[in-house]
């Protein structure tokens, strides 16, 4: 049950980041692997500077940033322009 949520936050995630990131998404696999890989870099960024993220809300709100932290590093990689 575990990684049926984690693919639903990072699909979330990663849909919230291309949006936010303006056409950078890559489909829906893609923001999926974006989200997830952007849920472990917010989760190593974020308690960083001094924030923690509990409960589902905070994990959504955490892989978000990591990813639109990972797609700000990518450049102008993308599917989508």
């Amino acid at each position: 049950m575990e990684y049926v949520w984690l693919l639903v936050i990072g699909g979330l995630a990663g849909a919230i980041s291309g949006r936010v990131m303006r056409g950078k998404g890559f489909g829906c696999v893609g923001n999926i692997v974006v989200g997830v890989i952007g849920s472990f870099l917010g989760g190593l960024v974020l308690p960083l500077v001094g924030i923690t993220a509990r409960g589902g809300l905070g994990s959504l709100v955490s892989a978000t940033v990591g990813a639109i932290l990972l797609l700000a590093l990518l450049g102008g990689r993308g599917g989508k322009r």
